[in-house]
């Protein structure tokens, strides 16, 4: 391969399934090696397997690179419309005896005329494949272990080593840089390559993701969807930050930063062979920080969907801008999701507080004089100025009335009023957004229940 040659790698997901983190870690990859050299990116649609594509999974690709800041430069490619070219490669590779027919038991068949319902192979020769892969070094394998493979189905589509490595050479591919799980099938596009004339890509694949079990991330046991993470609100800086960082680490050691100097930083040559640790606790500390770098306003749009849509514990109409934009600023340095909002706020819109039951249990049924601090609270609060400093010292007199702290004697009557035991800061809110009379009647609730 020309040195000159421009940098070319390609993100090329197949729409059976919704984008996953290991997905998007492999174009975030792409992309950060694109930007960092200068090169192009392409986007190529692995749209082969008809039985399992939908064109809502294809739309999603879009959207979930759109959303991670992912631009790519060329496409989208369509591996489905390639078919004849496909077909081509295969053929040549027939008429020059580098692969064979076979038919419907799999024997070898004279000739290489394709037709439907026959399957090719290619036939491997003896020797050994090396590759030098980026970031797994030198890897050779002996062709023994291949045997003739698969090139061609017998319902007339390409494989997926055949269509990658045909696919690869026409977009003159520089790199490919995709998951550690591929690595097995790259002794077979090299040898097809090279059969078909074309010089392969330099491979580089990435590590494993793992979970804190240190097992690979899996579909059905682990959350792996970018859009439950993006539902639970994670914020798409924080997420490509956080995905940078999975095989791969700045020289100066500052994770948290801006992508522009994620880019500046990025070495190919720099990425860990070790599977990397898909840490969620990290994730959300990540994500914490973004959060608090959003300003009121920034905050207030991005939470929004989390409070208004149909999974909201209160009804439509009891939804009030006004209280939640005096609670943000309240709680904004402890959110660590989007959706984190929700616990913060709904004991202030909600009809009936939703109650904690293992906050009631600790601050409460086992508090230190909880009966004679709610007696004491109510009996307070029924005439006394209702503003939060009042209200507050109040609370704090009852309590100390009956020698407890001013921390203890808060607790039951927030467990009382928000359902919790921790919260935002609860007299200004409280005083200011519910009434004395709803107040009054959740403490009075409360006492009933002891």
């Amino acid at each position: 391969m020309s040195l000159a040659q421009p940098t070319r790698v390609r993100f090329a997901p197949s729409p059976t399934g919704y984008l996953h983190v290991g997905s998007a870690r492999t174009a975030l990859f792409n992309w950060l090696y694109a930007r960092s050299v200068g090169g192009t990116m392409v986007l190529r649609i692995e749209d082969t397997d008809e039985s399992r594509n939908r064109p809502e999974l294809t739309q999603a690709i879009f959207e979930y690179l759109e959303w991670l800041g992912i631009h790519y430069d060329e496409g989208p490619y369509y591996q489905s419309e390639r078919r004849d070219r496909h077909r081509d490669a295969v053929q040549r590779l027939l008429d020059d005896g580098r692969a064979y027919l076979c038919d419907a038991d799999d024997n070898e068949l004279a000739g290489t005329e394709m037709a439907d319902g026959r399957a090719v192979r290619f036939r491997t020769p003896e020797g050994t494949t090396v590759i030098d892969d980026v970031v797994r070094r030198e890897v050779a394998v002996d062709h023994a272990q291949l045997g003739d493979f698969v090139i061609w189905r017998s319902d007339g589509s390409p494989t997926f080593v055949l269509a990658n490595a045909v696919d690869d050479a026409d977009m003159a591919i520089t790199h490919a840089i995709r998951g550690e799980d591929l690595l097995s099938s790259t002794p077979r596009a090299v040898l097809v390559a090279e059969a078909l004339g074309a010089t392969p890509p330099i491979y580089a694949h990435l590590p494993l993701l793992v979970n804190e079990q240190r097992k690979k991330l899996s579909k059905r046991r682990d959350d792996v969807s970018l859009e439950s993470y993006r539902r639970r609100g994670f914020l798409a800086s924080a997420m490509a930050n956080y995905l940078a960082l999975l095989g791969w680490g700045p020289r100066d050691g500052v994770e948290i930063r801006p992508m522009a100097e994620i880019i500046g930083q990025f070495r190919l040559e720099d990425v860990n062979r070790a599977p990397a640790f898909f840490d969620i606790a990290k994730l959300e500390h990540f994500n914490g920080v973004y959060i608090r770098e959003l300003d009121t306003e920034q905050l207030l749009v991005a939470i929004e969907p989390h409070l208004t849509g149909n999974e909201v514990p209160w009804p439509p109409e009891r939804y009030r801008p006004d209280v939640v934009a005096a609670v943000v600023p309240l709680v904004q340095e402890k959110l660590r999701t989007l959706d984190g909002i929700v616990p913060q706020v709904d004991w202030l819109l909600c009809p009936e507080v939703p109650m904690d039951e293992s906050s009631w249990d600790k601050a409460v049924v086992r508090g230190k004089a909880s009966v004679e601090i709610l007696d004491g609270t109510i009996a307070a609060l029924v005439d006394c100025p209702w503003d939060p400093e009042t209200v507050k010292d109040a609370v704090f007199a009852v309590g100390e009335a009956h020698g407890v702290n001013r921390s203890k004697s808060q607790a039951p009557v927030r467990v009382a009023v928000t359902g919790r035991s921790v919260g935002p800061p609860l007299f200004e809110p409280m005083v200011h957004h519910l009434t004395r009379e709803e107040v009054l009647r959740r403490l009075r609730n409360a006492r009933s229940r002891l």
